[in-house]
């Protein structure tokens, strides 16, 4: 095996590859190989950790040459852990994390394995953002791939309606650009159809000016959760573009502004997020402040730091669901309280309905991103430690789903779910989008070499 293993090495070598090649004989092989989520435990033959757009070319024609399984690295932060595979090759783009920034015409340009971090600390200088993920640690390609939910989305869009061209390194080696006018349908599909058509090795990305943000986190014992939530809702229902946030069950932190009582025991969050600065915020956010929270924290800071401020910890078991709802009446507000108390705690846990709408909800049809009409987004995001948990968070996560059917839109945003069907993976496409998808998958990936993912298959 180890033989076998050194004229691969030697092989992709010889192709030109100049990063770093890493298998189960190096003492780096289990931390290449570890993922955000612990629950996934796979072991391929060979990591390809590539150093530019060259190394990523030869990788791919190395791994269809001897017929491997391939997965895509960017970020690891997908819970279905479709970055790496048993006994094939992983084509690892985290040295490849470059942001360049033109100021002046409020452009980035992003290399495919850089995280939100990089992108966003990269901006911050100049004033300047575009809409990110939740944390600083998510991957900008799988995340813009699949749609790109997050807190800025009611304002700016989703990353996705902010991407203006795209490298991309096709099935068969070539490099191809995607932009509205140069290949219009593969650029089409980069917008939610995810890591199908190739591997996405550079974006660019419009910029819009933000140079601060205000945050306001808001605790308040479980039991005030229905009442909050429906004053919650009916604030978000008619909040300016400029908000945006969440409304969680969580284990409460041991913060300052976290009364004794609460840390370390199940807790509700207001989380509201304002595009502007803390005296504005608190003109707009003043319903919800007044809700007289027992925990409150409200600060102005700089966008770059308010997406690590709630980072999640890497290590744990994960498993995540999601459903998309066209209304939160009452009657769904008190089934998903109900189910708070079924989470694991203490542990990093959350029972999360984001608020969409706005710029994102406006933006129409035009991708293939069904989900974008949703009024309100319930995610299930379980974190824990033992093994002995899997099943009863597996099960919190399905009960709640199945709680919200009645309200249901049937979209899914794919990033937010794992391995749930092919009836889901249509779902996060959309049933008249899907058809257009095969037939650009037909034309750039015909093989299905690129399968690690939630896969649309060629004709």
């Amino acid at each position: 095996m180890e033989v076998q293993t050194d004229n691969l090495v030697q092989q992709l070598r010889r192709s030109g590859f100049k990063g770093q090649i890493i298998h189960a004989g190096n003492a780096s092989y289990d931390e290449a190989r570890a993922i955000f989520n612990a629950m996934i435990d796979r072991r391929p033959a060979v990591i390809a950790q590539c150093l530019d757009v060259e190394d990523v070319t030869s990788a791919v024609r190395f791994g269809r040459e001897v017929g491997f399984e391939i997965s895509v690295r960017g970020g690891g932060h997908g819970v279905a852990g479709k970055a790496l595979n048993d006994g094939g090759l992983v084509i690892d783009l985290r040295h490849m994390n470059q942001v360049v920034v033109d100021a002046e015409k409020r452009l980035a340009i992003v290399s495919g394995g850089a995280t939100m971090s990089h992108l966003d600390r990269a901006t911050q200088p100049h004033g300047l953002a575009t809409t990110g993920g939740r944390v600083s640690t998510t991957g900008v390609g799988g995340f813009t791939l699949g749609g790109g939910s997050g807190w800025l989305d009611r304002k700016f869009g989703l990353a996705c309606d902010n991407l203006v061209s795209a490298e991309v390194v096709c099935a068969d080696g070539s490099v191809l650009r995607a932009s509205e006018t140069e290949n219009p349908d593969l650029f089409w599909a980069l917008h939610g159809g995810g890591g199908n058509f190739g591997v996405a090795t550079s974006f660019t990305f419009r910029l819009h000016p933000l140079s601060v943000v205000t945050a306001a986190l808001l605790f308040w014992p479980p039991a005030a959760g229905p009442d909050i939530l429906r004053h919650y809702r009916d604030f978000m229902d008619a909040a300016p573009d400029e908000v945006s946030g969440g409304f969680l069950y969580v284990t409460a932190p041991n913060e300052e502004f976290v009364p004794q009582h609460l840390v370390g025991k199940l807790s509700c969050l207001a989380v509201l997020i304002y595009a502007g600065p803390e005296d504005e915020a608190r003109r707009v956010l003043a319903p919800v402040l007044a809700l007289k929270p027992a925990g409150t924290m409200v600060a102005e800071m700089p966008y770059a730091d308010l997406q690590c401020l709630i980072d999640d910890p890497p290590g744990y078991r994960n498993y995540w669901s999601a459903e998309h709802l066209g209304q939160l009446p009452d009657a769904a507000i008190d089934l998903f309280c109900a189910r708070a108390g079924d989470m694991i705690v203490p542990s990093p846990s959350q029972h999360v309905l984001f608020p969409q709408g706005g710029a994102a909800g406006r933006n129409g049809d035009r991708y293939p991103v069904p989900w974008r009409r949703a009024a309100w987004t319930v995610h299930p995001f379980g974190l824990w430690s033992a093994p002995e948990d899997d099943e009863r968070g597996k099960r919190w996560t399905r009960d709640i789903r199945a709680d919200l059917q009645p309200w249901a839109m049937g979209a899914v945003y794919l990033n937010f779910i794992g391995d749930e069907g092919e009836d889901r993976v249509l779902a996060g496409f959309g049933r008249e989008n899907y058809a257009r998808l095969v037939a650009v998958k037909s034309r750039y990936d015909p093989d299905n070499v690129f399968r690690s993912n939630h896969n649309i298959r060629p004709e």
